[in-house]
């Protein structure tokens, strides 16, 4: 069984590096991807590549190309607003959870990620601006002492990062985020639950809102299923 690690690292390492190409924009919807490029590119075999794109089609990522393989599916704004959807429902909930679990060192964790968030939020950097954006949610999640909801959540986060990336590189448009960020670790750290889950859902909607320009046609019913 031993003899299975290494190759299961190489398949972690190349979904994960692919993965990311994909959500960055380094590869375009509708771009082919085949085993031996990706392969040669990543300096390792092709068994390795073979298994992560097929995770990668399996989790919405990839689409069959006919005799042309694979190729990045195009973003899919059915998806997105099914996991806003989701969202609306779920996160409330962990803020919930989260607020009755506060420590004055939760607290404290809060503001300093909402602090970090304002910062990159004035540079543009998207790559950045999301990941704080993501360790922000995570930091909820953790805090909400619920394993489902992480687990739950990290594979939607991976679909969200392809639309969002474009939203908040825009500080006009990311700097309202960390606002209602703070907002919402404020009234956690109040103790006041249910004006925290609100104000989470509020976020919520209004992040679906931000982001649907960058989805095509995809219709606003968040607030409506919610």
């Amino acid at each position: 069984m031993q003899s299975l690690l290494p190759q299961k690292t190489l398949v972690e390492q190349a979904y994960r590096t692919i993965l990311d190409a994909i959500c960055d924009g380094t590869f375009k919807p509708g771009e082919r991807l085949t085993q031996d490029e990706i392969a040669a590119r990543l300096n390792v075999s092709r068994q390795p590549v073979m298994s992560a794109l097929a995770l990668l089609k399996n989790q919405g990522f990839l689409q069959d190309a006919g005799r042309r393989g694979l190729a990045v599916a195009p973003i899919d704004p059915a998806r997105f607003e099914a996991i806003y959807q989701l969202r609306s429902a779920v996160e409330p909930l962990a803020v919930r959870l989260a607020t009755a679990r506060m420590t004055a060192a939760d607290a404290a964790r809060g503001r300093e990620l909402v602090a970090q968030g304002k910062r990159l939020a004035a540079t543009g950097d998207a790559k950045a601006i999301l990941q704080a954006d993501v360790d922000f949610h995570a930091w909820i999640y953790a805090l909400s002492g619920n394993p489902l909801i992480a687990e739950t959540m990290q594979l939607n986060w991976q679909h969200l990062r392809r639309a969002m990336s474009e939203v908040l590189r825009q500080p006009a448009m990311s700097k309202p985020v960390w606002d209602e960020h703070g907002r919402i670790v404020e009234a956690m750290i109040a103790g006041d639950a249910d004006l925290a889950a609100q104000r989470m859902y509020d976020h919520i909607v209004v992040a679906y809102q931000r982001v649907r320009p960058q989805l095509g046609s995809a219709e606003p019913a968040v607030r409506a299923a919610a």
